[in-house]
């Protein structure tokens, strides 16, 4: 996991023991001594998480944090306040200030490292809803971003699972007139209620006296309806291993008994913001996206959102210097096939090819019918090596298996050409690495078809 962490306080040597501590984890790690730094290079830099002291001068923690979450511009970054006090009242002043998390020092390695993990984790699905909304608004539809998010007024429908009677009921007591809470008492029927109803948050006690809550927690992250719920663990003095292996699970936060109430209330209300902004988020760019950016035939994005993405996902590869690779599939001979079948008998072979095209590369790959018979992958965080092993896999897939043409359950061979190119070291262009790849197609093409041929340089 690599992230860049930026690092807050006025004390140099605190400074750097954090920033030896994130260094030996290979993060990549920023600094400031004061709160107008830092609000700086928030704007200005690709931060992903930021640890910030509470006690500096002219601006403390509280506010820093306060003017980072009221920008819209910055008010997507996680914020982990550390403080050598430790009352409630602090941890529940940095909470409403929109803080994500709060340790208290000396700082635990173990808690500190999980925390920014999680956190990075979150922080990478954000930007990747923000990337995309980003992307549908640079090609003229303004309105996506601009709409009204969830009312933080809204009561959150909350899911408590807890065997302990005396437990429930002073949470119950705690949440009245701020949250729809149920109860579930069995974690077995509790998962599946989770995954029944949709929840805003799940509250899971580590106090059963027959069950493994870390066990319904890695449940809860596995299957696809609960993967985004925020999960809070309710632990006892003592468990921090158990958080520890919780937050590594995927585990949004937790809260130690005895239960403050402020706590409890800030802490909820912060999850359940950060699970609206990426629910409406994620809903908007979903529909817009359909409607606007997708080609009709194959479900595919098209080559208008290429032309606007395919810029943004090379200029966040170079700013942070990691890999990026791009395939163009061109069909062989598919002139001949719509001359022989008709146009609906093409238009059986593109459906098809997309179905199997999406199969073989990931979810975090951008699939797009480029035009006619041609198709473009662009692939985030991945080599060139590894790009052309994944395209020589599309090639098989589709060489090994016959297309099924019209309702008598006839079939077709069909193959592929493919060209693969990466983003180089130093000066590159977009222009260029499709250039690249478009002649790596053509080399594919004129070498006899059905091969993958990849462009270095």
């Amino acid at each position: 996991m690599t992230a860049r962490i930026l690092v807050v306080d006025d004390i140099p040597a605190n400074v750097r023991l954090l920033e030896v501590r994130l260094l030996a984890e290979y993060f990549e790690v920023l600094t400031a001594t004061n709160g107008p730094d830092a609000i700086e290079t928030c704007e200005n830099g690709k931060v992903d998480v930021v640890l910030l002291d509470v006690m500096m001068p002219d601006m403390d923690g509280f506010e820093v944090c306060r003017r980072l979450k009221s920008d819209p511009a910055t008010s997507h970054i996680p914020v982990v306040m550390i403080t050598a006090l430790d009352q409630v009242s602090d941890r529940v002043r940095g909470l409403e200030a929109g803080a994500d998390d709060f340790l208290t020092k000396p700082v635990n390695d173990l808690q500190l490292m999980t925390r920014v993990k999680s956190l990075v984790r979150l922080k990478s699905l954000t930007d990747e809803l923000r990337l995309r909304a980003s992307t549908t608004r640079n090609i003229g539809i303004e309105e996506l971003l601009s709409r009204n998010f969830a009312s933080e007024d809204t009561m959150p429908k909350v899911l408590l699972i807890d065997e302990r009677k005396s437990s429930v009921e002073r949470i119950q007591k705690m949440l009245r007139d701020r949250a729809d809470l149920d109860i579930s008492s069995d974690p077995h029927a509790g998962f599946f209620q989770a995954a029944e109803t949709s929840y805003e948050c799940v509250m899971i006690s580590t106090a059963f006296a027959d069950f493994d809550p870390l066990r319904l927690c890695s449940q809860l992250r596995s299957l696809d309806r609960t993967r985004f719920v925020p999960i809070i663990l309710l632990a006892e003095e003592g468990e921090e291993e158990r958080i520890i292996r919780g937050l590594e699970l995927g585990i949004n936060d937790y809260l130690m008994r005895p239960i403050d109430q402020q706590e409890l209330t800030a802490r909820l209300r912060t999850q359940v913001r950060r699970k609206r902004y990426n629910d409406q988020l994620r809903a908007s760019v979903t529909q817009t996206i359909e409607m606007a950016v997708t080609d009709g035939l194959t479900g595919l994005h098209n080559r208008r959102y290429l032309d606007s993405h395919l810029q943004t996902l090379f200029d966040r590869a170079v700013a942070r210097r990691r890999p990026l690779s791009v395939m163009i599939t061109d069909l062989d001979r598919f002139k001949a096939i719509n001359d022989a079948h008709g146009h609906d008998g093409g238009d059986e072979v593109l459906r098809e090819f997309a179905r199997r095209l999406r199969k073989n590369v990931r979810g975090i790959d951008l699939a797009c019918r480029f035009g006619g018979e041609e198709f473009v992958v662009v692939m985030p965080d991945t080599e060139g090596a590894v790009a052309e092993k994944v395209a020589e896999r599309i090639r098989a897939e589709i060489a090994q298996a016959p297309f099924a043409i019209g309702q008598d359950g006839k079939t077709i061979e069909v193959t592929v050409s493919v060209g693969v190119s990466s983003v180089l070291k130093g000066v590159d262009t977009v222009a260029a690495l499709m250039k690249r790849a478009d002649l790596a197609l053509y080399e594919a093409k004129s070498g006899g078809r059905n091969r993958v041929v990849a462009k270095a340089a």
